[in-house]
C-alpha cells in the first residue's frame, strides 16, 4: 500500500486547491460527496498531488494525460491553476459535460476509438509527447493525493467500519484503502464495479487479465487492467460487490430525490451496493463524480 506518510504529503499539497467535501447523512450509512468537487469529481486530489511534486521544469512543459473524462477534466483544471498548457487524449465516446468540462479549463482535448486509446497507452505512446504525462490511476502520487479522502474519513468518524468506493483503474479505492488501513487495519473497504463492466472482480476469479466489453453507464469505471493495480488491489480490498446495471440506472433519481445529490453513474454505484449490506456498523459510500450529462438525468428522473 501507499505509505501514510506520502498519503499526508500528497494530500497537504492538494489541500489549497479541493474541497475538503461533507459527509451527507442518509438511512444506514453516510455519503463522501466527492462529486462536489472543482471539477465535480475526486479526480482533482489526485490530480494537483501529483503536478505539484513535480520539479519545476517539467511543470511548466505542460501536463498530458489519458481519460474516459473526469482525469481529463481534473488534468485540464490543474493546469490552468498552476498556469501551465495541456493537452488529454479521450475516448471518443466520451460524455459530452465531461469534454466541455476540458475545454472550459483550456486544455486540448484529442479523441480516439477506445482500443486505439487502449492500445496508445499499452505502448506508453506519451513518452513521445512534449508534455510530462500524469497516469489517470496508476501514479503513485496520484493514488497518495486520493488517500486525502481516507485521512478526512478517519478525523470525520472516529468509529468508521467499512467505506463502499466505485472502482475503475483502482486508483481511488487504493489511495482511499492506504490512508485508512494504515491508521486502521480493520476497516473494511468494499470495492464496487457494473455488471456491465465487472473487470477486477472476474480478473481476481481468473486470477490475470480478462477482457470484458463496457456495457454500463459507469463510464468512469471502464479503465483498462494494469498489472501495477492488481498486486496493489489484491491487498487494499477486502471484498468486492457487484451492481446489476438496472439497480445502477434506478440509484441515480434516488439519489437526487433522498439525498438531494446528483451522481453521475460511477459516482451512484457505491450508494447503490449498500443494499447488499447487512445494516449497523458505521458505512461510508463514496459518491465520487457527478458529471452526468443532463439529457440522461432528466430521463432516470423522468422514467
Amino acid at each position: 500500500m501507499i505509505p501514510l506518510e506520502r498519503i499526508r504529503a500528497a494530500a497537504e499539497r492538494a489541500r489549497p486547491h479541493v474541497l475538503r467535501s461533507p459527509l451527507l447523512p442518509i438511512e444506514g450509512a453516510s455519503l463522501k460527496a466527492e462529486c462536489l468537487q472543482p471539477t465535480g469529481s475526486f479526480k482533482v486530489r489526485g490530480f494537483f498531488a501529483a503536478a505539484l511534486a513535480l520539479p519545476a521544469d517539467r511543470l511548466r512543459k505542460g501536463l498530458i494525460t489519458v481519460s474516459a473524462g473526469n482525469a481529463a477534466q481534473a488534468c485540464a483544471y490543474a493546469a490552468h491553476t498552476l498556469g501551465v498548457p495541456c493537452r488529454v487524449f479521450m475516448f471518443d465516446t466520451a460524455p459530452r459535460p465531461k469534454v466541455e468540462g476540458v475545454k472550459r479549463w483550456g486544455a486540448t482535448p484529442i479523441f480516439m476509438p477506445r482500443d486505439e486509446l487502449l492500445a496508445w497507452m499499452a505502448a506508453e505512446e506519451w513518452r513521445k509527447e512534449p508534455e510530462t504525462f500524469l497516469h489517470p490511476f496508476a501514479d503513485p502520487e496520484v493514488i497518495a493525493g486520493h488517500g486525502g479522502i481516507g485521512l478526512e474519513l478517519l478525523e470525520e468518524i472516529p468509529d468508521l467500519a467499512r467505506v463502499v468506493v466505485p472502482v475503475g483503474g483502482g486508483g481511488l479505492i487504493s489511495g482511499i484503502a492506504s490512508a485508512l488501513k494504515g491508521s486502521r487495519p480493520e476497516i473494511e473497504v468494499l470495492g464496487v464495479q457494473s455488471d456491465g463492466y465487472a473487470m477486477w472482480p472476474r480478473v481476481f476469479e481468473a486470477g490475470g487479465p480478462v477482457t470484458v466489453k463496457p456495457e454500463t453507464i459507469a463510464d468512469g469505471t471502464t479503465g483498462p487492467f494494469d498489472a501495477r493495480m492488481f498486486e496493489l488491489l489484491k491487498e487494499c480490498v477486502d471484498r468486492w460487490l457487484v451492481v446489476a446495471e438496472p439497480r445502477l440506472k434506478a440509484a441515480i433519481p434516488e439519489l437526487a430525490a433522498t439525498a438531494k445529490v446528483v451522481a453521475e453513474g460511477a459516482g451512484a454505484l457505491a450508494y447503490a451496493a449498500l443494499e447488499q449490506l447487512p445494516p449497523g456498523p458505521p458505512t461510508v459510500a463514496v459518491v465520487s463524480g457527478g458529471n452526468i450529462d443532463p439529457a440522461l438525468l432528466a430521463s432516470f428522473l423522468s422514467s
